[in-house]
């Protein structure tokens, strides 16, 4: 998103200017989707000294302080910003937004004030993390863990058990 309104920024400013800093702004965009972070902090340089000229107006002002945010947060989570170039090619997913959602939809419906019973956070944190354990197949040996004469029924067993 900061991309986004940086790049818009640039778009507002006179024709040569901002059509260069539009291009460079992509450059840093393509590098970090690539994440290469490093020559990401590179552009972010160079935009910065080619738009930091004396007697400028406010919005080239306002993107160089914006470049200059935006490369301090590259700097500091240069670590953790994946290449998503290379996960897409190798069929990996680039994004758990569905998932998110889903994860608030669910909460948000049972923590709303018009409810008539609500989950407390920590209940609602508790509940969650039972919900996972349940999901990644982890809970019947998180109980075997915590009782060791636990024994965990298969699928199958709890299915014929009932059918009977």
């Amino acid at each position: 998103m900061r991309l986004t309104v940086m790049n818009q920024m640039a778009r507002g400013l006179e024709d040569k200017v901002g059509a260069e800093a539009s291009r460079q702004l992509e450059r840093l965009k393509w590098f970090l989707w690539h994440g290469n972070t490093f020559r990401a902090l590179e552009v972010v340089g160079d935009l910065e000294m080619d738009l930091d000229v004396d007697g400028t107006g406010p919005g080239r002002r306002k993107l160089v302080k914006a470049l200059a945010e935006f490369g301090g947060y590259i700097g500091a989570n240069a670590g953790s910003i994946p290449n998503y170039g290379e996960r897409h090619r190798c069929g990996e997913a680039i994004s758990n937004a569905f998932v998110e959602s889903a994860v608030n939809q669910v909460v948000s419906k049972r923590m709303v004030k018009k409810q008539q019973m609500r989950w407390t956070p920590r209940g609602a944190h508790l509940l969650l993390q039972v919900r996972t354990r349940v999901l990644n197949d982890e809970l019947g040996d998180v109980f075997q863990r915590w009782y060791p004469a636990f024994v965990a029924a298969s699928a199958g067993t709890a299915q014929t058990e009932l059918a009977a």
